[in-house]
């Protein structure tokens, strides 16, 4: 019976990793997409940059 036991506690631990990194990879594919939006709203970099550094160098004074 013992054994029967450890059995079936052994087979649900491994059905657990098995759905915890199925849903792992389905979470880092959304993060993904979020991070590529991120980067195509913010562009390539120039403008915003020359922007920040107007808005720091006119509160310096």
């Amino acid at each position: 019976m013992l054994f029967w036991l450890l059995l079936l506690l052994l087979i649900l631990v491994i059905f657990g990793f098995g759905f915890t990194i199925q849903l792992l990879w389905y979470v880092a594919a959304v993060l993904l997409v979020v991070w590529i939006v991120g980067f195509v709203r913010r562009g390539r970099g120039n403008g915003s940059r020359s922007g920040r550094g107007r808005r720091f160098s006119r509160s310096r004074g």
